[in-house]
C-alpha cells in the first residue's frame, strides 16, 4: 500500500514548475518529503482520538464508508502487538522491523497486557487505593490486571496481576514505530538529476495509498516556503484545505 516515492516527486516538480514557481532539488525533496510523512502520520492518532469519541458505540459492521476502520488501516503498519516490557515496568525504545530489516524509534505506546490480558490504566492514587485496600487487593485473583504510571526513575509503569507487588515479567505493549525515512534515489548525468529505482537506499513513503494527494500538498506547501515563493505555499495550502474539507463532509 505504499505510495511511490518517485510518483510524488515528479508530481511535486510538474506542479512547482508549472508557473515557473521554482526548482526543488531531490536534497530539498527528501527533507521535505519526511516533513510532509511525519506530519500525516503524526495527524492519524489525533483523527483517530476524535473519530473514536465521536462514534463511542461502533458496531462489528464494517463498509467502504467506515472513517474508523479507515484510519486502523492507515495505522495498521507501524503497529506491532507483542513488544516486551522490560522488567515489567519499562516500555521499549525501539522496535525491529523486517523487509527490510530495520531498528526504529517507538513514537506512541497503546495497550498493555500481562500475559494475554489487557491492563486497565489507572492513577497512581488509585493504585495506591487498590493496593491498601484488603477489599480489592488482599489477592487480585479473579481480576483483570491493572496498571499505573512509575514514581520510580528510569521507569515507565508499574503492572498488578494477582497481587500487591508489580509483576516484573510476561508483560508486552501495543507500539506503533516511526515511518521509515523517505529517500528519492539519484545519479547526476550531464549535471541532471536521473532517478536511479536500484538503488538501495530508495524507499516510497510507508503511508496508505489514499495519502498521495495529501503528501503532494503538504510538500509543495512546504516548499514554497523553502524557495520563498509565496504563491506555491498558498496555492498548495488551498488544495490541501479543500482535501481535507472534503474528507470531513
Amino acid at each position: 500500500m505504499a505510495i511511490s516515492v518517485d510518483t510524488v516527486y515528479q508530481r511535486v516538480l510538474a506542479l512547482a514548475n508549472k508557473e515557473q514557481r521554482g526548482y526543488i532539488t531531490p536534497q530539498e525533496f527528501n527533507l521535505l518529503a519526511n516533513q510532509a510523512q511525519m506530519s500525516i502520520f503524526e495527524s492519524y492518532f489525533y483523527a483517530k482520538n476524535q473519530r473514536d469519541r465521536a462514534e463511542p458505540a461502533r458496531t462489528n459492521e464494517v463498509d467502504e464508508s467506515d472513517i474508523g476502520e479507515l484510519i486502523d488501516q492507515k495505522l495498521g503498519p507501524f503497529q506491532s502487538f507483542v513488544e516486551n516490557i522490560t522488567g515489567g515496568n519499562t516500555f521499549p525504545a525501539t522496535v525491529d522491523v523486517t523487509n527490510p530489516s530495520a531498528t526504529l524509534d517507538v513514537f506512541q505506546t497503546g495497550m498493555v497486557l500481562s500475559g494475554n490480558e489487557p491492563c486497565q490504566k489507572v492513577s497512581v492514587f488509585e493504585a495506591q487505593r487498590f493496593k491498601n485496600s484488603t477489599r480489592h487487593m488482599a489477592t487480585t485473583s479473579g481480576q483483570g490486571p491493572f496498571y499505573c504510571n512509575s514514581r520510580t526513575t528510569g521507569q515507565d509503569i508499574q503492572v498488578y496481576d494477582g497481587g500487591v507487588d508489580p509483576v516484573t515479567s510476561g508483560v508486552t505493549v501495543e507500539c506503533f514505530r516511526v515511518p521509515r525515512t523517505v529517500r528519492w534515489p539519484y545519479v547526476v548525468i550531464q549535471n541532471k538529476a536521473l532517478y536511479n529505482p536500484t538503488d538501495a537506499v530508495r524507499q516510497d513513503f510507508e503511508l496508505h495509498k489514499s495519502e498521495t494527494d495529501t503528501v503532494v500538498n503538504k510538500i509543495l506547501e512546504l516548499a514554497g516556503i523553502v524557495i520563498n515563493k509565496v504563491g506555491l505555499a498558498q496555492t498548495a495550502a488551498q488544495m490541501s484545505g479543500a482535501e481535507s474539507q472534503a474528507q470531513n463532509t
